[in-house]
């Protein structure tokens, strides 16, 4: 249980971080700059950081069933 909840918090505090950092990227590119460019990279971090999330999610609940169908083939043997 302990394993997969670091992965967990892991996972959201990557994603959190990324998804901060690509928001205000692009507040700053939509907002501040005369650059396009800046708004599309804040947009490409923003896309990344859900994608971070949701493979972490992924992995968590893909190593949860692993472990826990191990666990029923112990006990119905």
């Amino acid at each position: 249980m302990k394993s997969y909840m670091k992965m967990f918090h892991a996972t959201k505090l990557a994603g959190a971080t990324l998804l901060t950092i690509g928001i205000a990227i692009f507040l700053y590119g939509s907002l501040m700059s005369e650059y396009s460019t800046v708004m599309g990279i804040g947009i490409g971090v923003v896309m990344g950081a859900v994608f971070t999330f949701i493979i972490g999610m992924l992995l968590v609940a893909s190593e949860e069933m692993i472990l826990n169908s191990k666990e029923y083939r112990k006990e119905s043997a």
